[in-house]
């Protein structure tokens, strides 16, 4: 596991950025795993910029999103197919046809699960999977407790989980306890993981997630067993981590060999 910390939310959006740009760049036909939120809302407006100016293209690209509620329709604003389509898809090159979100009003959910497996592996397996983490170390919708080796199925929603999200209903608006999200074991087989957190409400979440020990109790910390896994903080998600200066020092150095590795290709 990779641990990078930037100054604020902006470094890490744009960190997160230049890895989903290099594997474009150098894999136009990508399947990525996606996901929402307003850290991966900063992240897709630098790539839609990137995309405007001509830097990547999504036009042969694959997406898979990680999880979606139950019980919405697709237009309701809080569903995520919705928050996909006005933060990202609208306004790239990509092929709606290739866009893939969980079916949250599916009539048979269980078997839309199923499907959904099959499709990510019929698509080539995920080349790159961006993700969040919850203030109780869930990753997509899997919740404490979860199962490590998980596929996607449909997941229960804690009380932690329902509260931080009521902020985006309005008073009195029915909310969703339930879930459809690609399971742990489904995320672990990504061949990159890329996991972005900012803010002090995270950082006991990214220091259960780095520092172990590796527990249901938090799903996030299966990621210690992945491996190329990228997690991206800022100063204030670090704050709990035991020696953030040491992960400081180690990116420096990395920094400072891929230079010296570059200088070396165009000698």
């Amino acid at each position: 596991m990779k641990v990078v910390i930037k100054e604020d939310a902006a470094g890490v959006a744009r960190y997160g950025a230049d890895l989903f740009r290099d594997q474009l760049q150098r894999k136009p036909d990508s399947v990525l795993g996606l996901a929402t939120g307003s850290t991966p809302f900063s992240l897709y407006r630098l790539l839609i910029e990137s995309n405007q100016r001509g830097e990547i293209s999504f036009a042969r690209a694959t997406s898979f999103n990680l999880d979606e509620y139950m019980d919405l329709p697709p237009e309701h604003p809080q569903s995520y197919w919705h928050f996909m389509q006005k933060h990202l898809f609208a306004h790239i090159d990509i092929d709606p046809a290739r866009t893939h979100v969980p079916p949250g009003n599916a009539v048979d959910p269980i078997s839309a699960c199923n499907d959904y497996e099959r499709a990510i592996q019929a698509a080539g397996g995920i080349d790159i999977q961006l993700l969040g983490i919850g203030r109780n170390g869930h990753i997509g919708f899997n919740e404490p407790t979860s199962c490590l080796t998980s596929r996607t199925r449909v997941k229960t929603l804690t009380r932690e989980t329902i509260d931080d999200n009521a902020r985006f209903f309005a008073a009195g608006e029915p909310q969703p306890h339930l879930s459809i999200t690609m399971g742990i074991g489904t995320i672990m087989e990504a061949r990159l993981v890329v996991l972005l957190a900012t803010g002090e409400s995270k950082a006991s979440a990214i220091k259960a997630m780095v520092e172990g020990p590796v527990s249901a109790w938090c799903p996030a910390s299966a990621l210690q067993m992945h491996p190329a896994t990228v997690v991206i903080v800022d100063r204030a998600a670090a704050g709990a981590l035991s020696d953030p200066d040491f992960f400081l020092h180690i990116e420096a150095e990395n920094q400072a060999l891929l230079a010296r590795l570059k200088a070396r290709s165009h000698a």
